[in-house]
């Protein structure tokens, strides 16, 4: 039995990930025809079913934090899980994008605190990642991912790493994904620039926009197996 989560309905081989709850329940909601809560333990809402196009399909909550991602996909691993795309947030370090903005991880790299020392860039798994790419379609462009400790350490603590956006968990994910060979892909919506923040209805429409497009390229036929 994994350590943290408590499944109460089978677990798929294909998971969409959010960190939040409660974007897990609006996704199950949205992507899964009569969903049922497959994880209600330590807050982690789970929930499994089948999508409109008859693919088996999970969205769990990871959490906030790359501990606390990382600990999840361990346990889902043990329960079968196989590959799985990140639908997260973050914020901006490249001053041109704009609240809203969504993007494809091309490379992760986890930093240690908000002016630590780098660690090893994780790209994702390029098959999934291009079906990922193709299914959000040309207007969506993609990003390196600087992912850290802390986010909100002052205005200048995320400036000091490197990437296009910020986050907290994707490179923790791509790392222990290629470990545990499964494989792995992200979408992030940038949340907050130097400009401003997105809102909650505006995020509410852009997560379920990345959440129908993980769920198309995790129901591949080819990703099967």
């Amino acid at each position: 039995m994994p350590a943290r989560l408590r499944p109460t309905a089978p677990i798929a081989a294909a998971a969409v990930l959010v960190g939040d709850p409660g974007r897990a329940l609006m996704l199950a909601q949205a992507l899964l025809e009569q969903p049922k809560m497959s994880n209600h333990a330590r807050g982690l809402w789970g929930y499994s079913g089948r999508t409109p196009a008859g693919a088996e399909l999970t969205i769990q909550a990871t959490g906030m934090g790359g501990p606390s991602a990382a600990l999840v996909l361990s346990d889902l691993a043990e329960l079968g899980l196989r590959r799985a795309v990140r639908v997260g947030t973050c914020s901006a370090l490249d001053p041109r994008l704009a609240p809203g903005a969504v993007l494809a991880v091309k490379e992760a790299r986890a930093w240690a605190g908000a002016g630590g020392s780098p660690g090893t860039k994780t790209d994702p798994d390029p098959e999934l990642a291009g079906r990922l790419r193709r299914e959000l379609g040309a207007d969506v462009g993609e990003a390196a991912v600087a992912s850290l400790d802390v986010l909100h350490g002052g205005d200048s603590a995320p400036r000091l790493a490197e990437g296009d956006v910020a986050d907290m968990q994707t490179a923790a994910l791509l790392s222990l994904g290629r470990e545990l060979e499964l494989a792995m892909a992200a979408v992030l919506v940038v949340t907050e620039t130097a400009a401003g923040a997105l809102g909650d209805e505006q995020l509410e429409v852009m997560a379920k926009r990345c959440g129908e497009a993980a769920a198309r390229a995790l129901s591949d036929p080819r990703a099967e197996g």
